[in-house]
């Protein structure tokens, strides 16, 4: 009851934000530079048609790779909650542990961000022309697989900024930091046209899951609600960050090598041909 109640959770949860951040990416798709509509973007445009009509813009799906992370972040999160909330000890339990330092739940987020990494470093050696913005996002990658790899990095530095400040202070520290994180890598991309928007809004679905939840998740666990709620609070938590580092590796693959990620068919943008896994076949290109 308590795995299926959470899984709930999470699920009504990553509807209603996809809804807002669907609704948000389709306005601003809809009037962005080059599609024809020249006046801004207004409110008058949130409940009207739009003027122009414009081909329906093709969705990156979730490759069958993404799928089988996904279910094995969720699989790692719930095997670990389950084990919480029977009061399982020992070295089992450890390993699975959602949140215990080098258990598995965490090192799995550790490599998926540290494949990013990887990933974002090789596709700023292959095309020069877009060194700057993967090298900025192979560094923030790296940085956050260092730090959920380094086992209890985050609790100390959150811990000690709480002891200088107070809680709710440290979390508004972590939050400002996260948007910072965000601002320079949005400065840093602000010539780029493709893959900027992707990367972000998966770093931010990153940065929300690390601070938001992890805020609720310590509000509920310093309260008196009992260790099931707690344990579905961290469950919530470690499966947002889990999910939300699927989401960023998916989103790296598709701008340095797309042909893991996107159909044969849909690879005509010029970057395609830069790609980490182009091989010597010929693909018709066009401006991206």
């Amino acid at each position: 009851m308590w795995i299926v109640g959470g899984l709930a959770v999470w699920v009504v949860v990553a509807v209603a934000l996809g809804v807002v951040l669907g609704r948000g990416i389709r306005l601003a798709d809809r009037y962005s530079p080059g599609t024809g509509v020249d006046r801004p973007l207004t409110t008058a445009a949130l409940g009207g048609a739009p003027a122009v009509a414009r081909p329906a813009r093709r969705r990156v799906p979730l490759p069958p790779v993404g799928v089988g992370l996904a279910f094995l972040a969720v699989a790692l999160e719930a095997a670990g909650y389950a084990m919480r909330l029977r009061g399982t000890t020992g070295q089992v339990a450890h390993l699975l542990s959602m949140d215990a330092p080098g258990s598995l739940p965490r090192l799995y987020v550790a490599a998926l961000f540290g494949a990013a990494a990887m990933a974002a470093v090789a596709g700023a050696a292959r095309n020069a022309g877009r060194r700057t913005w993967w090298l900025a996002v192979g560094v923030v990658t790296a940085g956050i697989s260092v730090v959920k790899a380094g086992g209890t990095v985050h609790v100390t530095a959150m811990q000690a900024l709480a002891s200088v400040v107070s809680p709710a202070g440290a979390t508004l520290v972590s939050a400002l930091v996260a948007v910072a994180v965000l601002g320079v890598l949005a400065f840093a991309s602000r010539t780029e046209r493709r893959d900027r928007r992707r990367v972000l809004c998966t770093l931010g679905l990153f940065a929300l899951a690390a601070v938001g939840l992890s805020a609720v998740s310590a509000s509920v666990g310093s309260a008196s609600v009992g260790s099931q709620w707690s344990a579905m609070a961290t469950f919530v938590e470690e499966s947002g960050e889990a999910l939300s580092g699927v989401a960023v590796l998916v989103a790296v693959l598709v701008g340095v090598a797309p042909r893991l990620v996107l159909p044969a068919s849909w690879l005509r943008r010029r970057g395609d041909a830069l790609s980490l896994d182009a091989s010597a076949q010929r693909l018709p290109l066009k401006q991206d």
